[in-house]
């Protein structure tokens, strides 16, 4: 009988860096102000990221660098959907009230507002650099690098 043997080294591995950015504007003028800053040319895909199984959609920019062999990504980490509550019957009044459910594309990361992923096949990126352009937008209150090997949710991450 043959022995296969499965070499875990022939897999591509993707090789991206994840930006968080806190800010609490809204997409499209997140991705103007990335665009005017680090001279990119960030545009919003037709669909928006979209999970089946939790009905939340979060929106994202895209940009391929065919100079640099880069490709960028701008996507929202918070997703608030509206939906009716539970209201036990027999009650004496018909009110029907709705809620506001939040979703994170990353949930390790509640409080980043977007997702700046950025991957490279030839170079390394420059991460400090990029970093350091964004922190100057006033707009933007804090930003940082997401070390993605130490992410359980890494697979949200896979929309190319």
């Amino acid at each position: 009988m043959a022995l296969h043997k499965l070499d875990v080294n022939q897999f591509h591995v993707d090789n991206y860096s994840l930006i968080a950015l806190h800010c609490t504007l809204e997409d499209y003028r997140v991705a103007f102000l990335l665009n005017t800053h680090l001279n990119l040319n960030l545009k919003r895909l037709k669909k928006d990221l979209d999970f089946e199984y939790t009905a939340a959609a979060y929106p994202i920019f895209e940009w391929h660098d065919e100079k640099q062999q880069m490709t960028w990504n701008l996507v929202g980490n918070i997703c608030k959907k509206e939906e009716d509550s539970l209201v036990s019957s027999g009650t004496l009044f018909n009110n029907k009230s709705t809620i506001i459910r939040t979703f994170n594309l990353i949930p390790e990361f509640k409080n980043v507002n977007y997702l700046l992923k950025i991957q490279n096949e030839a170079n390394p990126i420059k991460e400090k650099l990029i970093i350091s352009k964004i922190h100057s937008i006033p707009h933007i209150s804090a930003v940082y690098s997401i070390d993605v090997d130490e992410l359980k949710s890494r697979d949200n991450l896979i929309f190319n």
